[in-house]
């Protein structure tokens, strides 16, 4: 794949047949993937043929391999224009997501009472492949109200404050979610899986403010240094991974119909106004709610192990999900246009004055997290104003190895043991879970963030290191 060097952080792939439009690669050289490993920038190319696609094809800084699009894609499709929509453009864990509390408490405070806050989260935070949740449902008229309500829904039902949704994107939930196009198999999957992490790279971490380098941004997303803060990672489950399957199969059959043709049949997909398009949609959407919910009601119960071994509460700074496709009012060659924008591991950073902000954001932008893998930093960032790729930027570290390439390189060691030598405490996860996720299968996550940064995607406000964390 050849690559046109625009500048340090931006690399063009040129239009070509049957390409679009170009493709743009936000990174260092250090860190555009391996192309005899790593086939990410093939599918940049692939994406570039889209029916409908507008100004570029783009790949973050953590970009990798993925299904269809690379994980780190961003691509937007005009609605008016035959614009498509492909479920391969958000993947199979729809609206995977974090989150970022904040606690009225210093490292030093805790260092005492560390031993038994972590044992409570680990014993509240169901985990795993399983189905343990912190909400049983009772019946699918509750189901039906996660996917419609999403976090304003678990609000609603006693599991959080009102202000939780003032920090959520969307203010927590996805207003045309449709639970109909919903399968009986993936509501099967959800149902007994609301208010639980699984497994992967998931997590939920104890952290501290390591270092804040914008003092009054930092100071209005309620970040101060020495803070402990608790981050949560996690998705939709196997419903949002079921979804994801059964509307692939589906749009796969129809692409004739609409005289579509994709190097791929990873990239199946249809015409955003057509009756398969709204149909994914309308149950992405439903997906994008149950994550939601699924992190409001970790959150409540972190929440109350924090209060019982603390004494202190937890503040929500944000909820940002990063795979989504989003109907959105894009600025497109001097006009206001109507897109379909894939964010595919990639997030929303919205500028300063965004509409979409909440008031007391508003002067400042988006708070944007992202966190690094198991033992490395986090970064919270911010919107600026004029950023390309339609206000989005990368979505976390990037993987470089796979999960089993990554127990390979592991063997011998002790992953459990290298983390706690660094003061980490670990609950609950396998040797091979924690393998998994180790600092050598990732990017360098703050080359990633200065990459994005001097792309003009995102600024940084602070960075956070790990002090505990609860894997499945």
């Amino acid at each position: 794949m050849e690559l046109v060097e625009e500048s340090p952080y931006r690399f063009r792939i040129d239009q070509h047949d049957p390409m679009r439009v170009p493709g743009v690669v936000f990174a260092t050289r250090s860190l555009l993937p391996d192309a005899g490993a790593d086939k990410s920038l093939e599918q940049v190319a692939n994406v570039a043929t889209l029916p409908g696609i507008v100004d570029a094809s783009y790949a973050m800084p953590d970009v990798h391999w993925g299904y269809g699009f690379p994980i780190g894609g961003v691509a937007a499709t005009d609605v008016q224009h035959d614009g498509v929509v492909s479920p391969g453009g958000v993947g199979f864990d729809i609206s995977c997501g974090v989150r970022l509390l904040a606690a009225d408490l210093d490292r030093a405070e805790l260092g005492p009472r560390m031993k038994a806050l972590m044992d409570g989260l680990a014993e509240a935070t169901p985990r795993g492949m399983g189905k343990g949740a912190v909400w049983h449902l009772t019946d699918r008229a509750e189901l039906d109200g996660v996917l419609r309500g999403g976090s304003r829904y678990a609000v609603e039902r006693g599991f959080g404050v009102e202000r939780d949704l003032e920090r959520c994107e969307d203010y927590g939930a996805v207003d045309d979610a449709d639970p109909a196009g919903v399968s009986e198999r993936a509501v099967e999957r959800g149902a007994r899986q609301v208010g639980s992490l699984g497994s992967g790279n998931h997590f939920l971490e104890v952290q501290a403010v390591e270092e804040v380098y914008d003092d009054d941004v930092g100071t209005t997303f309620g970040l101060r240094p020495g803070q402990i803060c608790v981050m949560i990672h996690c998705g939709s489950r196997g419903l949002g991974h079921q979804i994801c399957t059964d509307h692939l199969r589906g749009m796969e059959k129809v692409m004739t119909r609409y005289g579509i043709q994709v190097p791929d049949r990873q990239l199946a997909c249809a015409p955003v106004s057509s009756p398969e398009g709204r149909a994914y949609l309308g149950a992405m959407a439903a997906a994008a709610n149950y994550a939601r919910a699924n992190r409001q009601l970790l959150t409540d119960a972190a929440r109350k192990v924090f209060t019982r071994q603390t004494g202190r509460g937890l503040d929500l700074v944000y909820d940002i999900s990063h795979n989504l496709a989003k109907i959105e009012t894009h600025d497109v060659d001097g006009a206001r246009r109507s897109l379909c924008v894939h964010r595919k591991g990639a997030t929303r950073a919205l500028p300063p004055g965004h509409e979409d902000l909440p008031a007391d954001l508003s002067e400042v932008g988006q708070p944007v997290l992202i966190p690094g893998s198991m033992g490395t930093g986090s970064y919270v960032l911010t919107g600026v104003p004029g950023a390309p790729a339609f206000a989005s930027t990368c979505h976390g570290a990037g993987r470089v190895q796979s999960r089993k390439q990554a127990v390979k390189a592991e063997r011998g060691g002790d992953p459990r043991q290298q983390l706690e030598a660094q003061d980490i405490a670990v609950r609950g996860a396998s040797r091979r879970g924690l393998a998994e996720e180790m600092p050598t299968a990732y990017k360098d996550v703050t080359a990633v963030v200065e990459s994005a940064e001097g792309a003009g995607l995102c600024r940084k406000v602070a960075r956070l290191v790990p002090i505990g964390v609860v894997k499945g």
